[in-house]
């Protein structure tokens, strides 16, 4: 269940706050969300991965511990027609998956230091022709992609369990997934 939290709330964990930042004539836009529980950052995780084509690319941003792998996670396994252990491409880097909807990439790129490792690895071209999610997208430097949807993840210094996260996109086609991933809450 999504609710919106400037509505009465009955505590449940799936409840997301939203703050719509940014309006569609200036540029970059930004929501941001509260996520109370691992169980609320799966099911969007789980919304936004039934949205994707190939050519998106998630940027998932954050400290270590903040959810980026389960977001990932989450993600990849709603995909699967069959789900199976999704390990973090940690010491991969690159871990790829084939779903209905095309091939997807999860890179993990906290281990790399220059460019040059980044385009050995195939990922540039990744994100023209599969899904593709990147966790530490900083090492990305030029080669991020104008297109990507960026979302930094962050720990609720109240909450233990709870997550903030922050989407942030400036191509038009992550509206319409934003808008339908978070539709009772815009």
């Amino acid at each position: 269940m999504i609710k919106n939290t400037n509505q009465p709330s009955d505590q449940t964990d799936t409840s997301y706050a939203v703050q719509d930042r940014g309006r569609s004539d200036l540029g970059p836009r930004s929501l941001r969300l509260a996520l109370p529980s691992p169980e609320a950052t799966a099911d969007l995780a789980q919304r936004i991965g039934a949205k994707l084509r190939p050519g998106d690319c998630l940027l998932l941003d954050g400290p270590i511990g903040a959810g980026k792998t389960h977001f990932a996670r989450s993600l990849i396994q709603s995909l699967m027609d069959f789900p199976e252990d999704v390990p973090s491409p940690t010491f991969t880097l690159v871990q790829c998956y084939d779903v209905a909807a095309g091939e997807l990439w999860h890179a993990d790129l906290y281990r790399l230091s220059a460019l040059e490792e980044i385009e050995e690895l195939g990922l540039t071209e990744a994100f023209d022709d599969a899904i593709c999610l990147v966790e530490w997208p900083d090492r990305l430097a030029e080669l991020t992609p104008s297109h990507a949807l960026h979302l930094a993840l962050s720990l609720d210094p109240e909450e233990e369990e709870a997550r903030l996260l922050t989407l942030t996109w400036s191509d038009a086609k992550w509206q319409r997934l934003v808008k339908t991933s978070c539709k009772s809450l815009l």
